[in-house]
């Protein structure tokens, strides 16, 4: 089967901390709210103590006994999957079950299952350590969850790429539909690192915004005053298909998925090259796998982190590829960064910018830094025609994934 034939994206599920639902989510990002809060109670006294943190959701899908069971990041891309397969239209006692795959993206695992059965190590001694603690910590079991659940018998795995992580796992996707191994692929990312160690970490490592007396100011992606990013959580599924298996059915797909580009820089464990030569090659490798010119393109959600160094060297990027000065948006700035959900959740974000014809604006961009020349969207999200757009995801050890969507 040619390598070429369209990709279908025709299923979104989003849980994150702008909403339990991928409405709530786009309604919220196209406001421009920032979704962060002060004093989140389990990083009290700690030097950075604010984050984005997912509000309530429907649980009835996990299932009471699973809520004990299964770690957050697991509980809530399961929810996303959930909604992203009613949105295909598609129903698990229905589907050939071998022919269904699921590729899930995630940074980090279960680290808040990780420090809690640490500290009963401590306390309790051995007998205090749940015997569920592999199980709940693993970051294959995002993917396991996934399978059991819905009765996808295909391929599955987990992908770990950092911060790109969402954004591997929807074109390691794309190739399981294009060889022919799979008809479906469910696809996401998911990360709920919220806690104490996580947070204490990247504030130590320099790359967290130091801003708690103003938490929603904090994340300002590409702006002057940008001192570093928001830790959030949250989850993301695309259902995708081959276009031929979505028409076959009936089902109208919300965008195609038209090209994947990756590199990986082999330049520092957490720094981007100065000159973005993997991001760069990446965003080229996707346009030419889409069969696109760089002036097809109408709109760039960018990996936008709101770290000093990211923002410049992606704006850099994007303007030399892109001269011709298509819709940036880093919707980081109301989401916080959701490292290996980010991927995902910004792809399926993109998709609806296509579906919606609407780019969503970057939340608390007041004063350009000097040096980045973008068309940004700010203030208000805007309104135009979006034909074909870029999706960019970059993590710590040079992994870059860029995703070109198109219209259906």
């Amino acid at each position: 089967m040619p390598v070429k034939e369209q990709i279908a994206v025709t299923g979104l599920g989003m849980v994150t901390p702008a909403g339990s639902c991928v409405d709530a989510t786009w309604r919220r990002v196209c406001e421009g709210g920032s979704t962060a809060a002060a004093s989140h109670p389990a990083l009290a006294g700690l030097p950075v103590d604010f984050c984005a943190s997912v509000g309530e959701f429907d649980s009835s899908v996990v299932g009471r006994r699973n809520l004990y069971r299964l770690d957050r990041f697991v509980q809530l891309v399961l929810v996303a999957a959930h909604e992203a397969v009613a949105d295909a239209g598609l129903f698990a006692a229905d589907w050939d079950s071998p022919r269904v795959g699921v590729v899930i993206g995630c940074g980090m695992g279960g680290v808040a299952t990780w420090e809690k059965q640490h500290g009963r190590l401590l306390g309790h001694g051995p007998e205090g350590v749940s015997p569920l603690l592999i199980p709940m910590m693993t970051p294959n079991s995002a993917a396991g969850e996934i399978a059991l659940a819905l009765g996808a018998r295909g391929p599955g795995m987990v992908v770990c790429t950092a911060c790109a992580s969402g954004a591997t796992a929807i074109a390691t996707a794309r190739d399981l539909l294009a060889s022919g191994q799979c008809d479906i692929v469910i696809a996401g990312g998911t990360e709920a690192v919220n806690t104490p160690l996580t947070v204490t970490a990247f504030a130590n490592l320099g790359t967290l915004s130091q801003r708690c007396e103003d938490p929603t100011a904090a994340s300002r992606p590409f702006d002057a005053e940008r001192d570093g990013f928001v830790m959030a959580e949250g989850a993301a599924v695309l259902v995708l298909e081959r276009a031929e298996h979505a028409r076959a059915r009936g089902h109208r797909p919300r965008a195609l998925l038209a090209g994947c580009g990756s590199a990986s820089e082999a330049h520092h464990p957490t720094a981007p090259h100065p000159e973005g030569l993997g991001a760069s090659q990446a965003l080229r490798a996707a346009l030419r796998d889409a069969d696109l010119a760089a002036g097809d393109i109408d709109h760039v959600n960018a990996h936008g982190t709101s770290t000093v160094l990211n923002d410049q060297v992606e704006a850099r990027v994007i303007s030399q590829a892109l001269s011709h000065g298509p819709l940036v948006t880093s919707t980081k700035g109301v989401l916080g960064h959701l490292l290996g959900a980010a991927g995902t959740v910004e792809a399926a974000l993109t998709v609806l910018a296509i579906q919606q014809g609407t780019v969503p604006p970057t939340a608390n961009l007041q004063d350009t830094a000097p040096g980045i020349d973008l068309n940004l969207v700010t203030k208000t999200a805007s309104r135009q025609p979006v034909r074909a757009a870029l999706s960019n995801s970059f993590g710590f050890g040079g992994h870059n994934v860029v995703l070109a969507f198109c219209a259906a």
